[in-house]
């Protein structure tokens, strides 16, 4: 596609420039935007994780030790869905749907009475075991009920197709998040299938040249697996703290290890006053800083990039200043 491949440069080219100044932030928007319309696949909403294809090494290699009737059954979620009119967002929930339940393949046995792509069970009325075996139905019918989630198309894609699926495990949906981006934009020939580029959306600009440049390597690890302990010399993947290490590091600014050090690794603030490029902090207790456990760092917007647990690669997603751990203060590295 010549105009992802010139828009995609565009957006590159302005991204220090965006986080230094703000000063070009609408245009990039406005360009986001129209790309998204040209593939015609709607709006961009970059807290809904990985919105490339991805590195290799995670959704890349993923998507290399699929078989070919793996790959089909991909290609059948795709077709079925343009066919319905219905846009990316929704592939890229049944892809990793399907994935999870029965590894994208038609299967004929499950638990109790579970069958297909994505394990159905004709006792609780998704059809005829006939039915729902049929991967064309299958297909259908997850699409039909996803429909049907409240939200569906404004959360992460792991999150509505557990509403779909109601597993008991509801957090293994996210871990085929980057393969399923890898395959739209493989299979359906779209690169940057969301249109949200880099995913700066209504990001303020950052307090300081470190800080921009830390966001700028933050926002450019997004896609790679996390890993616990992972070392701060190499890109492949990330640990919370270890993200945060490399990405004020590219900025000129060291940070201790673990997430604990970090907390006094610069000028203390209220969290609400956060700007971009803040550290923010959970902890068990959030009074006791000995006990954080997590760090990421806000993008403004309401928005942070974190490396948050195994399974779920580096991403975007939206903050509630209420939820649960959350530190009552910010951190501003190197002040």
């Amino acid at each position: 596609m010549k105009t992802a491949l010139i828009v995609g440069t565009v957006v590159v080219a302005v991204v220090t420039t965006v986080i230094s100044t703000g000063a070009v932030s609408q245009v990039v928007q406005q360009e986001q935007a129209q790309e998204a319309r040209a593939a015609g696949l709607g709006t961009c909403n970059a807290a809904l994780g990985p919105s490339s294809t991805g590195p290799a090494g995670s959704g890349a290699a993923d998507a290399a030790n699929l078989t070919d009737d793996q790959r089909g059954i991909v290609a059948m979620i795709i077709t079925i869905g343009k066919q319905r009119e219905l846009g990316s967002r929704a592939w890229q929930i049944a892809i990793q749907a399907g994935m999870t339940e029965s590894g994208l393949r038609s299967l004929n046995f499950g638990d109790r009475d579970s069958l297909g792509i994505f394990q159905m069970r004709p006792s609780m009325g998704w059809g005829t075991p006939e039915q729902v075996t049929n991967p064309t139905y299958a297909i259908n019918k997850f699409y039909d009920v996803l429909l049907n989630v409240p939200n569906w198309d404004s959360q992460r894609p792991g999150e509505s197709a557990q509403d779909v699926e109601r597993s008991a495990f509801p957090d293994r949906y996210h871990r085929w998040e980057s393969m399923a981006a890898h395959l739209i934009g493989e299979l359906a020939h779209i690169e940057n299938f969301t249109g949200c580029g880099t995913g700066f959306g209504n990001l303020l600009p950052a307090p300081t040249v470190a800080a921009g440049t830390a966001i700028q390597f933050a926002l450019g690890q997004q896609g790679k697996p996390y890993q616990w302990g992972a070392a701060t010399n190499q890109q492949n993947s990330y640990d919370c703290s270890s993200l945060m290490v490399q990405s004020y590091r590219s900025g000129g600014i060291s940070l201790p290890r673990t997430s604990r050090e970090q907390y006094w690794a610069g000028a203390l603030l209220p969290v609400e006053q956060a700007q971009p490029g803040d550290l923010l902090f959970w902890a068990y207790d959030e009074s006791n800083p000995r006990t954080i456990h997590h760090v990421a760092m806000y993008l403004g917007d309401g928005k942070i990039v974190e490396a948050q647990q195994n399974g779920v690669p580096v991403h975007i997603r939206p903050l509630s200043w209420t939820e649960g751990e959350l530190m009552n203060q910010a951190v501003r590295p190197g002040v």
